[in-house]
């Protein structure tokens, strides 16, 4: 049975507290089965008999939860092989000179970036900011600690043309190596 990765935007932050238990039941009455969440911040692991396309398992996910929680919840579901690959896939080059505070983010998107919105998301760029797209992840390079970026979630996603959901490489790389190899 297929098994795949929802992220989810906007939960647990900007006043939004949905306990995990909840949202496991809310995934299972979508039918879908060995739901598990990791860690607080909306990462729905689940399987299906349905053999749809994401994007459909998507739209799904947000309608329910719109419909429960009383707000939009933009969700972008992932393969665990695609996770993997996200979270292995080297955009920037290593350096010497890494400081600690540099972070590595993954954003993950509905489709892949057209031409017009990729040079909107690389003006951005600064000495703090750097980014990268690959196929539906975008890869943030952030040097310095976050006080110190311009980039808020608001521009990046103007930017963009549309939502997308942040995580830290290191959670990425952690649901990749718990997942992938249960695939």
């Amino acid at each position: 049975m297929p098994q795949y990765i929802a992220f989810l935007r906007a939960i647990n932050v900007g006043g939004h507290t949905v306990k995990m238990e909840c949202l496991r039941t809310l995934f299972e009455s979508l039918a879908f089965t060995s739901v598990e969440t990791f860690i607080a911040s909306g990462n729905a692991i689940f399987q299906t008999t349905s053999r749809t396309a994401s994007a459909s398992l998507e739209r799904k996910i947000e309608r329910l939860l719109e419909e429960e929680l009383g707000y939009e919840v933009p969700t972008f579901v992932r393969t665990p092989i695609e996770v993997a690959t996200a979270a292995g896939l080297k955009v920037f080059r290593p350096s010497k000179n890494r400081k600690p505070e540099e972070t590595l983010w993954i954003g993950f998107l509905k489709a892949p970036l057209g031409d017009e919105a990729r040079a909107r998301l690389l003006a951005l760029q600064t000495k703090v900011d750097a980014f990268d797209v690959h196929g539906r992840e975008l890869y943030w390079l952030r040097r310095r600690h976050l006080g110190e970026s311009k980039i808020t979630g608001a521009k990046l996603e103007r930017a963009l043309g549309g939502p997308t959901t942040m995580r830290n490489v290191t959670t990425v790389r952690k649901l990749s190596d718990r997942y992938h190899t249960k695939a």
